[in-house]
């Protein structure tokens, strides 16, 4: 019994990043309540799994490193307002070592989904796209942005299985 909730607590992270992937694909935006509850949940999660607490300070300190990224990122205008809060909030979750691995497979999961949505917009793609759902119509608009969420989301959900919440099970 006390397994499964273990269990269901966990599923918290990945069911909200799932969730902003989503919204930024469909609609260019990531609700300020996905991220504020991923780092609500945090604290919770990690005391109910026993988490040390010199590892929850680590994943803080992760959590605010990744946030200031972000902040840069986002003052350079390379990522989105709500990119920069969900990139923080997964970070807190996923700690060190695994964010390592977190960096490495959003940027490379970012790098394949500019490239993705490149082929999309391209002139031999374009013309089969309104066809599409409008969201799909509007991810296919040249010059638009990239959902980077979605990105996010991929390299969180990765490097999740190697964080520290995950080994406590």
């Amino acid at each position: 019994m006390i397994h499964a909730l273990e269990t269901l607590l966990l599923l918290i992270f990945p069911v909200l990043v799932i969730a902003a992937a989503l919204r930024d694909a469909t609609s260019y935006t990531i609700p300020n309540w996905i991220s504020l509850a991923l780092a609500a949940a945090f604290p919770v999660v990690a005391l109910a799994l026993g988490l040390p607490l010199s590892v929850i300070g680590l994943n803080l300190g992760v959590g605010a490193g990744a946030l200031v990224l972000g902040m840069a990122m986002f003052a350079l205008r390379w990522i989105g307002g709500g990119d920069a809060k969900l990139f923080a909030a997964a970070a807190l979750w996923i700690g060190w070592p695994a964010s390592i691995t977190y960096l490495a497979m959003t940027g490379i999961c970012g790098g394949a989904l500019a490239v993705g949505l490149l082929g999309l917009r391209s002139a031999y793609v374009r013309p089969f796209v309104p066809a599409g759902p409008a969201w799909f119509v509007r991810l296919a608009e040249p010059g638009e942005n990239v959902p980077y969420g979605v990105a996010i989301a991929v390299g969180a959900l990765f490097a999740f299985p190697a964080c520290a919440l995950v080994e406590r099970l």
